[in-house]
């Protein structure tokens, strides 16, 4: 095993710049996932660790080696695709023993190799069987083992849950982490779906645009995000976020655009006389009495929980809800905020404000 490094790694194509300086340090046997919306260039990050895409300036080091010029069958890596791409007139046997197949190894190792990572992944009843026969979460199954028998340095998922039915996702990520705590592999995840990314990572890196906008544990991206952008792509329902600046008389108060007063526990100091933007996440508001009035415009009930769109002045807000709500649009209910979870950005850098 061995960890990888990303040193101002660049890459453009022709004259447009898409990875812009990428700085990112995954230790061995580290589960890390590049995550951010579509063309933020995560997927061009894992095709250059791979040595598919050439890299226009930088490093990209695994282990204590520098891979730049390496072709990939001399990286030690493993790759498994969104796609699955297995061979379709091969069983499973033959579509996982294909690359030990092509590096001479003998027919006691193939075997050997071959039944561990079917043992691993519950194929070992399907090794005779072809991909036709396979239903979709077998034949990702298949593709993984097809990674393990190289027994790499570093796995590399490239969206593999994203052809997959919603359950199948789900019964599939808590698969792929689970092998991840058995075999100990450095692992470079790229997906576009964040739930997968809080859920799974050890750490998690968000991309924009062809940078790195933070690097973190899931739970300290969510809890403290370093700008609006992340605050506003990790978490589902996203986090909510309100237009105004601080009373100039009260600094514990938030006065929206629309005139209500918010309150904020702990205002930073450079907050204090400059446009921000009031970021709450929708857990942190309670149903209360005593608090102050807002609308009800949407009721999404998933069982478990409600979710409110609720509107106050010209604003709509989520929040989240454990108990049952009986309210219906366009009814008043009374909320309350925890202060203590408030964040405050700057409203034309984005940046979230901190002493």
């Amino acid at each position: 095993m061995a960890g990888v490094d990303f040193v101002d790694v660049r890459k453009s194509f022709g004259a447009f710049p898409v990875i812009k300086g990428v700085n990112i340090e995954i230790e061995d046997g580290e589960f890390v996932i590049l995550v951010g919306p579509s063309g933020c260039g995560k997927s061009t990050l894992l095709r250059m660790l791979a040595g598919l895409e050439n890299i226009s300036a930088g490093e990209i080091r695994i282990g204590d080696k520098v891979v730049n010029a390496l072709p990939p069958k001399d990286r030690d890596i493993a790759m498994v695709f969104q796609n699955y791409a297995l061979y379709p007139h091969m069983t499973v046997a033959d579509n996982m023993a294909f690359s030990l197949m092509l590096n001479g190894s003998s027919k006691a190792e193939i075997d050997k190799r071959v039944g561990i990572a079917a043992g691993i992944l519950g194929l070992t009843k399907l090794l005779d069987r072809y991909p036709r026969q396979l239903s979709g979460g077998q034949r990702q199954r298949v593709a993984m083992g097809r990674a393990i028998v190289r027994d790499p340095q570093v796995f590399l998922f490239d969206e593999p849950l994203s052809n997959l039915d919603a359950k199948l996702r789900v019964a599939m990520r808590a698969e792929i982490k689970e092998l991840h705590q058995r075999l100990k592999t450095t692992t470079v995840y790229v997906t576009h779906d964040q739930i997968e990314a809080m859920t799974m990572a050890d750490k998690i890196v968000v991309m924009h645009d062809g940078i790195v906008e933070q690097i973190g544990a899931p739970l300290d991206l969510y809890d403290s995000p370093a700008n609006l952008f992340v605050a506003g792509f990790i978490g589902s329902p996203a986090m909510n976020m309100i237009k105004g600046r601080l009373d100039p008389q009260n600094p514990n108060s938030f006065i929206a655009a629309d005139g209500m007063a918010l309150p904020v526990a702990r205002p930073p100091s450079a907050a204090r006389g400059r446009d921000l933007i009031y970021g709450l996440r929708p857990e942190y508001m309670a149903l209360d009495p005593n608090g102050f009035a807002v609308t009800v415009a949407v009721i999404e009930p998933t069982g478990y929980e409600t979710q409110l769109i609720v509107r106050f002045g010209g604003t709509d807000v989520t929040c989240v809800f454990r108990e049952r709500v009986t309210a219906r649009p366009g009814e008043a209910i009374h909320l309350s905020i925890d202060a203590d979870h408030v964040h405050l950005f700057d409203a034309e850098t984005g940046v979230r404000l901190i002493d």
